[in-house]
């Protein structure tokens, strides 16, 4: 009986030392620190990451630079991989983790990589900076970071 409970309480102390993974939460765009050398950055944009069994859901809500609204949702597997469209312009997804802090994000068109998203967050979990590249949902061509504030 003693070391039922003693494994009991070993497999909820390794419940709770498991991290989430380090991007869930809500992250809202800092405007004022981002900056592109070519193309326009979002006027707003909110981007929340929630975990859901080994998937990694992200939604993407604002506004592009002339105003129209910007929606995607995608899914991919938290450990890297290939995810799931429910709402974007891109037909295709996939992502995988360089770090511990770090995600590399990849959305196809026809088979073809067409915008690339590196994502970073900084050591004290406040602000992720997002380097990108590529045709964005509006079409235009990008290359710029987006900087990006927990809330």
């Amino acid at each position: 009986m003693r070391y039922s409970k003693l494994i009991l309480v070993l497999l909820a102390f390794a419940g709770v030392s498991m991290a989430a993974d380090p991007f869930v939460g809500t992250w809202k765009l800092n405007s004022a620190k981002t900056k592109y050398k070519t193309g326009m950055p979002p006027k707003e944009q909110t981007v929340t990451f929630s975990e859901e069994g080994s998937d990694l859901h992200v939604m993407v809500k604002g506004a592009s630079p002339d105003g129209q609204a910007i929606s995607m949702h995608f899914t991919v597997p938290t450990a890297g991989g290939t995810g799931k469209i429910i709402e974007s312009p891109y037909d295709g997804v996939s992502a995988k983790m360089s770090s511990p802090n770090e995600r590399d994000t990849s959305f196809s068109k026809g088979g073809n990589v067409v915008y690339t998203a590196n994502a970073k967050r900084s050591g004290n979990g406040k602000a992720m900076t997002v380097a990108v590249k590529g045709t964005n949902p509006s079409g235009q061509t990008v290359e710029g970071t987006n900087v990006y504030d927990k809330q």
